[in-house]
């Protein structure tokens, strides 16, 4: 599914340039992927799509949720059982460094738990967190910072330790 999220990600500027989930299954089918990948990236772009235009995480009048609107500074999370299991130490560790680096609002974070919560890979690797977090700036029509889009593009296991 991921695989099909990337392609999405790569291929459509922003969420709202994305054709209508039946149009954009056939364009998936036309490139090659499987239907049963198809049909799980079409149901998880769905609700990535219905918990960013979730209207408690957006101001009345404002069609998209802009992600610097939705910072706050006394915020708390507890994760539960289930998504430790789900997400691992690894991801949750970046999880917290992408908001103690004021990257990544309370508001956003949800939905980047939501969306990975509904992975059925289990556990969700670090790649298809940062591929979650993309899609989620993606959704909103927002691009990440030049060093936050490195940070989640970039393979670490291509780095030198110093």
């Amino acid at each position: 599914m991921f695989e099909v999220l990337v392609y999405v990600y790569e291929n459509y500027w922003r969420g709202d340039a994305c054709p209508e989930p039946q149009q954009l299954g056939r364009k998936l089918s036309a490139v090659g992927f499987e239907a049963d990948e198809i049909a799980e990236a079409l149901r998880w772009l769905d609700g990535l799509h219905l918990a960013s235009h979730n209207p408690h995480l957006t101001k009345p009048a404002v069609p998209a949720l802009p992600a610097a609107a939705l910072h706050a500074t006394d915020s708390l999370r507890v994760y539960s059982v289930a998504e430790q299991d789900h997400l691992g130490a690894e991801c949750l560790g970046f999880i917290h460094f992408l908001e103690t680096a004021d990257i990544l609002a309370p508001a956003l974070r949800e939905i980047v738990l939501d969306r990975a919560m509904a992975a059925n890979h289990h556990p969700v690797t670090l790649d298809d967190l940062k591929i979650t977090i993309l899609m989620v700036y993606w959704s909103l029509g927002e691009e990440p910072d030049a060093l936050v889009l490195d940070e989640l593009c970039d393979d670490a296991s291509d780095r030198i330790a110093h």
